[in-house]
Formats: structure tokens, C-alpha cells, sequence
């Protein structure tokens, strides 16, 4: 824990992947591409799914299982969704191993070659619209809100941990209906969801709007998203929620009776975040020091560490903090009581710092005599010499304040870096000398996105809800009918 992070300002991504293996999260595996997500960096993540699965049951959808093979030729039936995908498919051409001829290990059976491929699970739309045949007859049947917790493999080249591996974990959300009206409203309902997890739990404000043409998910007709801003300036797509309309339902002919008789395809959306959210969570609010967690997410809320010489010492402390502890855990707050006497007090408040635990409690002899105890918030630094008694009480309002102090400061950085661009010349220089979102207008052709992209690197992240000012494209000096957001991107 002695050695130090390298600094933002001098190599953020050395910083980013210092940080990830020094608090614990998580390491490269030896599969090429793959990770391991350490103990502590699950606890993170699980703390993440409970939370929002718990949004999801509450907005009336339910948990299911699908197979991790799809059959290519499931992935045929939607062309878009096929193009979109095709060039990160993990492909399984055989079922069976066997000895070689020396002994020594294991080749292909060259005789086990299946009759047909299996893809490893991009994404489930294919093989989920397959089970949606089987289920739906009628309009009774409808909606169908369906969700899963699951692990999918896009072949990455370049990755970086949590934000870019060939495997990560996520929730996909896939529901159908029997209306446009209705499958719009689910998808901007899931967005929402998001949204309010994005700023209430991860304390990262976010931006919503939707995807261009180019940007959307392939097969969808619309797809709406949250794109927040990383503390180097660079954009991170957070969430998306996506309007199928039909297209699902036709390439697998899913349709039902309305309640005329009448034959309708039905409507679909999918939905869904992933691990890239651990990624989003370090970037938003960490320093030099290490991990800043947002209490909402932190698996320790507040580590107490008791300083002592001693047996005797320790159990007068032990005494003394057991109320606190049990008062504390039964208003929810997560606690550990770190009496290891292995490692001394400096390294543990090393430690903490870096993990990010948000409050430390530190108590000795002389703050037991004093009726005090030393407390540390890890967002501003900050140490204060507390009155024992009521001390359980001031966590947790220092928690609420520690939640509310992290979104304000990263809302204050996103705002500070967006800035407006009225001329080509005058976008290029703020994406190349300041970074940050850049709001400005385009024409909407993705001929001049893709022009953009080329020769600046930044990309069209949303089209947010709120701008509705028209002008003319920066570009061409064509109509455009809003301002969009750009900005170099994750």
C-alpha cells in the first residue's frame, strides 16, 4: 500500500490500471482479453445488482436464463443485428477432445465437428425472440418483461479492465408488446431507471438522449442513452435502452391475435448496463490516492480501527465501540471493526484510503478517556475529533452528506467542460486543447459524422432531449435541427 498511484494529470490511463490492481478490483486473466474480478471488486458489482434488480421487479419485470450458445443461423435472421455483431462472435465449431497421439494432452476431435455453429452469447435478442415464438399466441400473453443477469463475449483486441474486455457481466433487459406507444414508453422507462441509478447511487450525473443512426444498436430503430463524463474529459456511455420496433418479431415471425382476431407482430425493447459501470464508478470520483466510493455502492461504509497496546486495551475499546457498531448496522450501515493485529494502524488507514472506504473511525486510549473518536471522510480528507456519545448518529448523516458532496462535485466538473462550438475551426480547437463535451450542430447526414470522427476522434455522443435550438451544421452550413453533443470517448 506504500507505493503511490501515478498522478491523473501525468498518465491517466497508467493511473486508471494502477488503481484497479492496487484496490484490489480486479487483474487481467491468463485468457488473453478476459479478467478476474477480485473479492472487493464483486462486492462493488453486487452491490450494483442488487440495487438495480431491485428497480427492475419493481417496474414489473422478471428474471429468466438463456443459453450462452445461439445458433448461427439465429443470428442470420435480423441482417442488422448480424452486421453489427459479426466481426466480435466467439464461434464453436466442435464438441469433443481428444488425447493426442502422444500422450502428453489434448487436440480437437477432427470427427466431433458440429453440424452447425454455435456463437457464444454477444447479446441475447436472437435466441430470446426465438422462446418469445413459443410463448406468445395472444394479446393475454402480453407484455412479456423479461430480464438477465449474464456474462457475454464480444472479441475485444484492445481491452482495458472493466471498460473493454472480450468477457464481461451485465443485465439485458428484452421485453415485447402489443403496441408501439407501449414498447416507446417501456424504453424510455428503462432509461429513466438509469438515470436515477446513475446519479442516486453512483453519484455520476448523466446525460440522456439518443443515439445517432450510425451510433445505434444494430437491428434497433431507435436507441436511447446516458452518457456521462469521465474526470479526463473523455465521454463514457454509460446505459442504453433500445426501441426494437418489429424487427425481431418479423425475422422470427412472433406475432398474436389482438383482441379483433387480428395477426399483429408484436413490438419489442431491450435494455442493459454492464461492468463498465466499475469502470465509470473509478473514473467519475477517484484521486491520486486511490478509490472514492459513493456510500450508496461502497462495500465497507465505514471501517473502525482501534488503536491499542494490548489485550487489556483492545477489549476496553472492543466494549466501548460494540453499541456504536450494532446502532450502525441496524440503520443498514455496512462496518468493519479492523482488530487484526497483524498490520499496524498506518497501513489499515492506508488501506481504507485506497479501497475507498468513505468514513474511518479511528480510537485509542486517550479517546476513550476524552469521550472522543477521530473521524475521517474519505471525499474531502477532512478528520474531526467527534463526541462519543451520538457518534452513530453523525456517520450517517456524514454518510447522506458524503452521497450528496460526490454527485455536486462531479456534476460541477461535467458542467464546467461543456462548452459550445459555433464554427468547425473553433470545435476542433476546444476537442483538442480542452476536451470535454462539445455542443455544437450537424447537419444529421452521417456523411459529415463520419468526416467529424476522422479527423478529430470525437464522436457524436447524444442527441440530449433538451436541445431543440435549430441553427446550421458547423460543418456543411446546412439546417440543423438541434445541437448535439460531442467528445472523445471510452
Amino acid at each position: 500500500m506504500a507505493q503511490k498511484l501515478t498522478k491523473r494529470s501525468e498518465d491517466y490511463s497508467s493511473w486508471y490500471n494502477e488503481l484497479v490492481g492496487k484496490a484490489d478490483l480486479a487483474e487481467h486473466s491468463d485468457v488473453r482479453g478476459c479478467m478476474v474480478i477480485k473479492p472487493y471488486g464483486f462486492a462493488i458489482w453486487e452491490k450494483m445488482k442488487e440495487i438495480l434488480d431491485a428497480k427492475f421487479k419493481e417496474t414489473g419485470h422478471s428474471n429468466a436464463y438463456f443459453p450462452i450458445f445461439i445458433p448461427k443461423s439465429y443470428l442470420s435472421k435480423e441482417a442488422a443485428h448480424v452486421d453489427g455483431f459479426a466481426k466480435e462472435c466467439a464461434v464453436v465449431t466442435h464438441y469433443r477432445l481428444k488425447t493426442n497421439e502422444a500422450g502428453d494432452g489434448v487436440v480437437v476431435d477432427p470427427d466431433a465437428k458440429l453440424e452447425e455453429e454455435l456463437i457464444v452469447r454477444p447479446t441475447s435478442e436472437t435466441i430470446i425472440w426465438n422462446s418469445f415464438g413459443k410463448w406468445i399466441q395472444s394479446y393475454r400473453d402480453l407484455p412479456i418483461k423479461i430480464n438477465q443477469w449474464a456474462n457475454v463475449v464480444r472479441w475485444e483486441l484492445r481491452t482495458r479492465l472493466f471498460l473493454r474486455t472480450a468477457e464481461f457481466l451485465w443485465q439485458e433487459g428484452h421485453t415485447a408488446h402489443a403496441t408501439k406507444a407501449e414498447a416507446i414508453a417501456e424504453a424510455e422507462q428503462m432509461l429513466e431507471v438509469y438515470a436515477d441509478f446513475a446519479e442516486n447511487y453512483m453519484a455520476m450525473p448523466v446525460i440522456k438522449g439518443l443515439k445517432t443512426e450510425s451510433e445505434r444498436f444494430a437491428g434497433a430503430d431507435e436507441t436511447y442513452c446516458i452518457e456521462a463524463m469521465m474526470q479526463d474529459g473523455k465521454a463514457l456511455q454509460a446505459g442504453t435502452s433500445h426501441f426494437l420496433g418489429q424487427n425481431f418479431a418479423k425475422a422470427f415471425d412472433v406475432k398474436f391475435s389482438d383482441k379483433e382476431g387480428k395477426q399483429e407482430h408484436v413490438w419489442a425493447t431491450s435494455w442493459g448496463v454492464s461492468t463498465r459501470l466499475m469502470g465509470a464508478l473509478i473514473m467519475t470520483h477517484s484521486d491520486d490516492e486511490g478509490l472514492v466510493l459513493p456510500p450508496a455502492l461502497a462495500p465497507i461504509q465505514v471501517a473502525i480501527i482501534p488503536i491499542y497496546k494490548g489485550e487489556e486495551q483492545l477489549a476496553a475499546i472492543t466494549e466501548k465501540i460494540t453499541p456504536v457498531i450494532e446502532a450502525l448496522k441496524k440503520q443498514g450501515v455496512s462496518v468493519k471493526f479492523d482488530d487484526d493485529d497483524n498490520r499496524r494502524p498506518g497501513w489499515k488507514f492506508a488501506e481504507y484510503e485506497t479501497k475507498g472506504v468513505p468514513v474511518r473511525l479511528a480510537i485509542g486510549q486517550r479517546d476513550l478517556a476524552n469521550g472522543k473518536a477521530e473521524v475521517a471522510r474519505r471525499d474531502t480528507k477532512e478528520k474531526n475529533l467527534v463526541d462519543f456519545e451520538g457518534v452513530d448518529q453523525y456517520i450517517i448523516n456524514l454518510l447522506d452528506e458524503i452521497q450528496e458532496n460526490l454527485l455536486n462535485r462531479s456534476k460541477a466538473f461535467r458542467d464546467e467542460n461543456i462548452r459550445e462550438a459555433n464554427s468547425y475551426d473553433e470545435f476542433k480547437e476546444i476537442i483538442e486543447k480542452d476536451g470535454g463535451f462539445v455542443s455544437a450542430h450537424w447537419d444529421g447526414t452521417i456523411e459529415t459524422e463520419e468526416q467529424i470522427k476522422n479527423e478529430t476522434k470525437a464522436t457524436i455522443r447524444c442527441i440530449p432531449f433538451t436541445e431543440k435550438e435549430e441553427g446550421t451544421c458547423m460543418v456543411t452550413g446546412k439546417p440543423s435541427k438541434g445541437r448535439v453533443l460531442f467528445a472523445k470517448a471510452y
